[in-house]
């Protein structure tokens, strides 16, 4: 049995539905990506298993037990929110204690599991300390010290990471994972970053306008999406419609060579940008066409190309390593069979 089940859940405020029809079911121990753009719903499907807000249709079970209607507090399950939502008046030690203070557990048990959070999390030293006296990093770890100390069934993150900067959300990210898997706590967290999904879920369930369009383990999704929106999404990619005709899979003037494995009636050429090349010629490359620079960015250890094929722009990212190619420069575009992944028709 899942610990986690999440049933038919459906969500509306007026307009479409915000969560359509979302099931989902999740393992004990396992952490579940959320993961897509802004307006996908996976923020309300997070709130609908926190209980902040009822669904208007669907059920959620947690180790067996139907919770959806039952208040946050009966729910055993700790949160940690985008903007932390500490206490200003309130000590870390104070923040960490709060939870207990509302299950009234015994004051010298609070002490001590307050102390064990702060240090599993790095701040025992800083107890004493006022939220506005911490730097973000910091009372990212207050808050999820707060979420642990009450020994939840279930973690829920909601962007986790999003107010940290790029060094410290690596840093974050890490310590998170370490947590995670040294406790053993089932995870959902809601996540638009998917570098952020990548490197922290066991399995990644992407959303679109309400609904799970596909979840899979993180290697799975990028190397053999089913959808094409997750294709797209999900990577720096291109996402090409069109059909087989001879033995090719064409789109426009663009034409593929189709490898044995590929779909009986492909639909979709999917060409990931950072294993295509621009250098050089290779013999018998499934995909090679003269292309012009459009577009080049500078983006540290790569760049970023954009190569226009007719009317047609092609994404390419290559290593800072090789030579730089400037806009207007004609190019050999190619890509080998690891370039490029095909969607069948649905």
């Amino acid at each position: 049995m899942s610990h986690l089940t999440l049933s038919r859940l459906t969500k509306t405020y007026g307009g479409p539905p915000a969560v359509d029809d979302v099931s989902l079911e999740v393992e004990r121990g396992e952490c579940i990506a959320l993961l897509g753009p802004s307006g996908c719903g996976k923020t309300t499907t997070l709130r609908l298993v926190a209980g902040f807000i009822a669904p208007d249709a669907g059920w959620i079970e947690l180790d067996g037990r139907r919770i959806e209607r039952e208040p946050p507090y009966r729910r055993q399950i700790g949160m940690v929110f985008q903007n932390y939502a500490l206490f200003p008046h309130m000590t870390a030690a104070g923040n960490v204690a709060f939870g207990l203070e509302m299950r009234d557990v015994p004051a010298p048990e609070r002490r001590a599991r307050v102390a064990e959070a702060l240090d599993m999390v790095g701040l025992a030293d800083f107890a004493a300390r006022y939220p506005a006296q911490l730097s973000g990093g910091q009372q990212q770890r207050v808050a999820l010290a707060r979420a642990l100390v009450t020994r939840p069934a279930l973690l829920l993150l909601d962007e986790p990471l999003s107010n940290l900067d790029a060094g410290l959300r690596v840093e974050m990210r890490q310590e998170i994972g370490r947590l995670r898997r040294a406790l053993g706590i089932t995870t959902l967290f809601v996540t638009h970053d998917q570098e952020e999904a990548l490197a922290l879920a066991d399995r990644i369930a992407v959303m679109e306008k309400g609904r799970i369009v596909e979840c899979a383990a993180p290697q799975a999704l990028s190397e053999h999406p089913s959808h094409v929106f997750t294709a797209g999404f999900l990577g720096a990619r291109t996402v090409l419609p069109g059909r087989a005709e001879n033995g090719a899979f064409a789109s426009g003037d663009i034409r593929v060579s189709l490898p044995p494995h590929a779909p009986a009636r492909p639909s979709h050429a999917v060409l990931r940008a950072a294993r295509l090349t621009l250098h050089g010629a290779t013999a018998d490359a499934p995909f090679a066409a003269w292309g012009v620079v459009a577009e080049a960015a500078w983006l540290g250890d790569a760049v970023h190309y954009e190569i226009a094929l007719g009317s047609r722009k092609i994404r390419v990212l290559r290593p800072t390593t090789e030579p730089a190619l400037a806009p207007g420069t004609q190019v050999l575009l190619q890509g080998g069979h690891d370039a490029i992944t095909w969607i069948g028709e649905t």
